[in-house]
């Protein structure tokens, strides 16, 4: 992928800037940039060179790549200050804004190896939103501004709150870019309260109807053992 494409991929998604040479100013450019180069000392287990980059990197950008951290094409850190772990999976054309952590599982309880998330292709992670563990962003996700997320999360769903709940956006919302890891309804702090209870709400149904088949399968069950009793008698 030429630069010049990779420049054009954040203008596509960040009106600020006039020319691309606006773009190079960016922290996250920077950031990657020095991140590329610290993640091929670590494959070729460089470890301290590739941790003194990633130091001089953080200083400068005040963004932490972890060396380890595998990413994929057109990745874009708005703004900068966020966090990234040694194990998180990153895919093409992610999107991340200020104060954002793919964070890992505790080290005293969590799971050996893999320890951060995985962010597919299309997610765009909000400002402040904490993803953390071995989970999997699906395609085209959206976390919305200081969500904490810590299971799986579809594939173009929306995700707010602490735990963070998938709202009930359009499908077809998914198809375009939107800053923040929001669509333009989200912006309605009533608008995202009621999804919350209607997502709620359904889950409540299905639970209920889960019971109602139960309490009306249990007796068939109960019966049908008797009989087999009586006969065996």
């Amino acid at each position: 992928m030429s630069l010049i494409a990779y420049l054009d991929s954040i203008a596509a998604r960040d009106p600020a800037p006039r020319t691309r040479w606006e773009v190079l100013t960016y922290p996250g450019v920077w950031a990657l940039f020095w991140h590329r180069i610290a993640y091929r000392l670590y494959g070729r287990r460089l470890f301290f060179l590739a941790r003194a980059v990633n130091h001089y990197a953080r200083a400068r950008t005040g963004i932490d790549i972890h060396p380890g951290a595998t990413i994929g094409r057109n990745f874009f850190i708005d703004h900068g200050f966020s966090v990234i772990g040694e194990t998180a999976v990153i895919g093409d054309d992610v999107t991340i804004y200020q104060n954002a952590t793919l964070g890992g599982t505790n080290p005293v309880n969590g799971v050996a190896g893999k320890r951060h998330p995985t962010i597919l292709s299309g997610a765009v992670i909000g400002s402040g939103a904490q993803v953390l563990g071995p989970i999997t962003v699906g395609e085209g996700a959206r976390i919305g501004a200081n969500a904490v997320v810590t299971r799986d999360v579809a594939a173009g769903a929306t995700m707010v709150g602490i735990p963070a709940r998938s709202t009930l956006v359009d499908a077809a919302e998914t198809q375009r870019f939107t800053p923040y890891g929001t669509c333009g309804q989200m912006f309605d702090p009533a608008t995202q309260n009621l999804e919350i209870m209607r997502c709620e709400i359904e889950q409540l149904r299905k639970r209920i109807d889960e019971l109602i088949r139960e309490r009306d399968v249990e007796p068939i069950e109960r019966g049908r053992a008797r009989d087999a009793d009586r006969e065996s008698a």
